[in-house]
């Protein structure tokens, strides 16, 4: 009888001990986190953590980018369209142990866009904010009462709820705000499923499981994002176990990764575009024909074929094929080489010239080996005689150079926000994303291009903004700011012993659901 209770002893402490074994999932990324205030933030690396400590006052459906409720249960539009308001989740806490109510929202989004704020003036702050052109859309933020906000527009406008999914509207802690001023960005307080514990810069982001969420309880107790910049390392990383899933694969990887016994491999299409900017502020590429002369000068094919291995389709448009409104009459500049030394010799430029070509330091979903794709793009401008220098930095400061147009040409891309055309059209190409800090990189400013992305945003029939935003793509064809380059294939790689985990097409990661499943 002592036996069997010494041994009962014994398998209830073994269970014990499982079940308070912390279930820790490590995730290898190629760049470090700029900042960690979802409202400060531009970049993928950013985001990717922000999604999982922020929640927004609507979400994204795990599947598509259909809207569901997150922070507010509910919401009713007047029937002009200007007047939004929001029933929000009660018993909600923020990770610092303070209430989420009316005047988290009011504070989270008015300091974006309030002169009078005392949290708006920000070194390069509210840039998303900005870009979508929310300022020029919202005209104020109201709490009706403790539960219940109102958001007035000055002009209805057909992205705006989508908008309110994107991170750059997660609602922080007001009270965390104003404890850590310029430093919030390193000490984020949000809502969301996972709460901040570490940052060591360029190794690793720590968060551990919010005990207090209001929605489904997190499956895993803790979540570390791992900076590994060289794409061999983080695979070898994967396949020794020292992580657990990765993105941004290398196309060379996938062969290994589908043949491995211990590996899964996710993939689904990219609503994404990787592109080159030319910096129409600079000289010569402030003239169309050099421009179209980059574009034909560059071999799009060659670059799929050879370093997407068929996970990427050549680039025509700003925005994918799998878009809706994508212009499938628009056949774009073919390769041809000789037409970009007629072009050139006709802009005065018969001997070519000496430019820069600004690559990115770090893999990206649209661009995972950065610096080969510049060196494919620096031989073919070498070849209609455009010697171009490959110049790079460390991520965050390569992202503020190219805002503030310090570059002649540079390799950038954009992952859709929303799934709304005006995502990719107006954030990235209209004439106010040039002011700083820009998204608008190549520095182009069309009116008419803006002319017709200000109306797109004012229509509600689909049919209409499609034939619209049909129009925006013919004028930036003409125009030329861009050598569109292509649309990637979303990857991502895990043990077998995780499951949960979906890619979406945002390119958002969200790790609520992830499970880890115990090994021998």
């Amino acid at each position: 009888m002592r036996i069997q209770l010494l041994l009962l002893f014994l398998l209830s402490a073994v269970v014990a001990c499982e079940a308070e074994r912390p279930r820790t999932l490590v995730f290898g990324r190629g760049g470090d986190t700029v900042g960690l205030d979802p409202a400060l933030e531009t970049d993928g690396e950013s985001f990717k953590v922000c999604d999982n400590i922020y929640d927004n006052l609507v979400t994204f459906r795990p599947e598509n980018t259909e809207l569901a409720p997150g922070l507010a249960e509910s919401w009713t539009a007047s029937d002009d369209l200007k007047t939004w308001t929001f029933k929000l989740r009660r018993n909600v806490v923020f990770h610092d142990g303070t209430s989420f109510n009316a005047d988290a929202v009011v504070f989270s989004l008015s300091r974006q866009f309030k002169p009078d704020h005392p949290f708006h003036r920000v070194e390069g702050a509210y840039q998303y904010w900005n870009s979508m052109s929310m300022s020029e859309i919202v005209s104020d933020v109201k709490k009706v009462d403790d539960y219940t906000v109102s958001i007035e527009l000055t002009r209805p406008n057909a992205p705006f709820l989508s908008n309110l999914a994107m991170n750059f509207c997660g609602i922080v802690s007001p009270s965390a705000v104003r404890k850590h001023g310029a430093d919030f960005p390193r000490h984020p307080v949000g809502t969301g499923p996972f709460r901040f514990v570490q940052w060591i810069k360029d190794d690793r982001v720590v968060l551990e499981r919010n005990p207090h969420y209001w929605g489904d309880a997190p499956q895993i107790d803790r979540l570390i994002f791992r900076s590994i910049p060289e794409n061999s390392v983080r695979l070898i990383a994967l396949i020794q176990g020292s992580i657990d899933g990765m993105d941004h694969l290398v196309p060379d990887f996938i062969p290994n990764i589908e043949k491995h016994p211990n590996l899964r491999l996710l993939t689904q299409p990219g609503m994404n575009v990787g592109y080159l900017a030319m910096n129409m502020d600079r000289a010569p590429f402030h003239l169309l024909k050099v421009r179209r002369a980059v574009n034909h000068a560059i071999n799009k094919q060659a670059l799929v074929d050879n370093l997407y291995q068929g996970l990427a389709l050549p680039a025509v448009n700003p925005i994918p094929p799998s878009m809706w409104s994508y212009h499938e009459g628009i056949d774009g500049y073919g390769y041809d080489p000789e037409r970009a030394r007629e072009l050139l010799t006709e802009a005065g430029y018969a001997d070519g010239f000496k430019t820069t070509l600004w690559a990115m330091p770090v893999p990206r979903p649209y661009m995972p080996q950065p610096r080969k794709i510049a060196q494919a793009i620096q031989a073919d401008l070498q070849a209609v005689g455009i010697l171009a220098e490959i110049v790079s930095y460390e991520w965050g400061t390569y992202l503020d150079k190219v805002s503030r147009g310090q570059h002649d040409m540079a390799l950038l891309g954009w992952t859709g926000d929303n799934g709304d055309p005006d995502n990719f059209l107006y954030v990235l190409l209209d004439k106010n994303a040039t002011q700083h800090p820009a998204n608008n990189i190549a520095f182009y400013r069309s009116d008419e291009l803006h002319e017709v992305l200000v109306q797109a945003q004012r229509e509600v029939d689909v049919a209409v903004r499609t034939r619209l935003y049909r129009k925006a793509q013919e004028i930036v064809f003409q125009d030329a700011p861009w050598a569109p380059l292509v649309h990637a294939a979303q990857t991502a790689a895990f043990k077998k012993t995780v499951t949960g985990f979906a890619l979406h097409p945002t390119g958002s990661k969200w790790f609520q659901n992830v499970r880890i499943a115990e090994t021998d």
